[in-house]
């Protein structure tokens, strides 16, 4: 319960922010100390959000920004090669720093056609939740689990492809299963997991 109500901290933060923004959300002249008790799904939504903001400025504004003027491209062995992080990649590294920060939070991406094996679905649950956002992807396919004593909530949201170099990294990609991606179509999934414990 200590981690989640860290997590609701934060995105009560966030909310906070955005009542400050002009968004609808807690009066910023709320009493200090006040509680607040998001459902554990607003905080699985409200995670989805940054972390989606994010990926989809470091793909529009970063990787094929820096690669049209020919400065500097991205690839799969970018530290080896001196080059930017793939978008995937760069989710996937951000989601291993905030795994060590002891949390207990958990993100990654998951797929029924992963380039790279490790990102399949493993278990029923995120081969359900990969099927249920293909058909419908404007709502999370959510679950509550326990595992090692600990109750998790757990939320897979569609992964987009929101930019060109998304298709043409997966359609071109020796390793590929699918070669077909379109704008917008649903590639995979991004877990996200929350201790409530």
């Amino acid at each position: 319960m200590k981690t989640f109500n860290k997590l609701r901290q934060g995105a009560t933060m966030l909310v906070f922010g955005l009542g400050i923004a002009g968004f609808p959300g807690p009066s910023s002249a709320a009493p200090e100390g006040s509680a607040f008790n998001l459902p554990v799904e607003t905080v699985a939504d409200y995670l989805y959000a940054l972390i989606e903001a994010d990926r989809e400025v470091y793909t529009k504004h970063v990787v094929e920004r820096m690669q049209s003027k020919g400065v500097v491209v991205a690839s799969e062995n970018w530290e080896e090669k001196n080059t930017l992080p793939l978008p995937a990649q760069f989710l996937m590294e951000s989601g291993r720093v905030v795994a060590k920060k002891g949390l207990g939070l958990q993100y990654r991406l998951i797929s029924l056609w992963p380039i790279n094996k490790r990102n399949g679905a493993s278990g029923e649950f995120e081969k359900l939740g990969l099927g249920t956002i293909l058909t419908h992807p404007t709502k999370p396919y959510t679950a509550y689990v326990k595992e090692g004593g600990v109750r998790y909530f757990q939320a897979i949201y569609p992964d987009l492809a929101v930019a060109q170099a998304c298709i043409g990294c997966h359609n071109s990609h020796p390793d590929s299963p699918k070669r077909d991606f379109r704008i917008n179509d649903v590639m995979g999934g991004l877990l996200i997991r929350i201790p409530l414990q």
